[in-house]
């Protein structure tokens, strides 16, 4: 690595609705990008779009209420951010920044920033650990359109994967350990729940379940305990990957378990998918059944998830 090099360093990740008033240009933008969801042939993917936000916009505009009124996810990742970029700062020169798909932060945004910073090169570090053509895919096509409509011509390195990442293993490791010792010795079922897709994707070649896979299996080596793999938030007209926490949740009441522990794997900060999905909703469905329910710690900043995202940024630039 140049030590005299400046090195800006983007957090990819989703964005989110800061606002109730954000709620519907948020899901309009989101719907309209065929990278996450396919909605008919191309011409039809924008109508449907606008349809689909209109009329989800009210229950998730309420949903977001149960949390506080908007998403975390901006805070959340520049807390992120400003942790990556002191943890790096021994190594050289860096300037972090987040950059959402679907909202504030947009890549435009945060190149303008990088621009103005005068960075020598860009290394985009994408906040899933485990990668899909609907996230870190659709993230860093979009990264570098917005480049080229810019006229930015700096080199750009792209950290596409990292289910296996030592530091990331271990961080999920201890949350485990701990959210397990939280049911003081009583049995409880290990629950691993991930974000859904489409099952074509994966028909397709997309490695995002084996990275999956890959993550648990490390996590079990280390922690000695088995679980088992679930998904959560899906949304559209198209068959998703399953089974469905709710789902698993019922069969391991029908099944006569007492006590769940999710652990939110392809999530790496707090968000409604964790909050109020998993947090509230389908806690309710547990506690309703009968059966004591813990969700492990985010990692957001934790310090121990921080080395880990320094790890992979101090890789790429040797």
């Amino acid at each position: 690595m140049n030590t005299q090099e400046k090195i800006g360093v983007l957090l990819l990740n989703l964005g989110g609705p800061e606002r109730p008033e954000d709620v519907r240009p948020f899901l309009l933008n989101l719907f309209s990008d065929r990278d996450i969801i396919r909605l008919g042939p191309p011409f039809m993917q924008k109508i449907i779009a606008r349809i689909i936000a209109t009329r989800r916009a009210p229950k998730s505009r309420a949903n977001y209420a149960k949390i506080g009124g908007g998403s975390p996810i901006r805070a959340k990742t520049e807390e992120q951010a400003r942790a990556l970029e002191d943890a790096l700062t021994p190594a050289g020169s860096f300037i972090v920044r987040s950059c959402m798909r679907y909202w504030h932060p947009f890549a435009g945004e945060a190149l303008a920033q990088m621009r103005e910073a005068g960075v020598d090169r860009l290394i985009a570090l994408p906040l899933y650990p485990h990668y899909s053509i609907a996230t870190t895919g659709s993230s860093v096509t979009d990264l570098k359109a917005q480049m080229n409509r810019m006229q930015l011509q700096l080199p750009l390195e792209v950290i596409e994967a990292w289910p296996e990442q030592t530091e990331f293993i271990a961080a999920l490791a201890t949350r485990i350990t701990e959210g397990i010792a939280s049911f003081a010795g009583a049995e409880v079922e290990l629950v691993y729940s991930a974000h859904s897709l489409p099952v074509q994707f994966i028909e397709e070649g997309d490695p995002y379940v084996e990275h999956l896979k890959q993550t648990i299996a490390a996590l079990e080596a280390q922690t000695k305990v088995q679980g088992r793999l679930c998904y959560q938030s899906r949304s559209g007209p198209v068959q998703w990957l399953g089974p469905a926490l709710p789902e698993v949740i019922e069969a391991i009441a029908t099944q006569g378990g007492k006590n769940i522990l999710v652990v939110p794997i392809s999530f790496v900060s707090d968000h409604v998918e964790t909050l109020y999905e998993i947090d509230i909703e389908y806690r309710q469905l547990a506690e309703n059944l009968g059966m004591g329910f813990r969700l492990t710690r985010a990692l957001n900043a934790d310090p121990q998830f921080i080395a880990s995202l320094a790890a992979l940024v101090r890789e790429k630039c040797a």
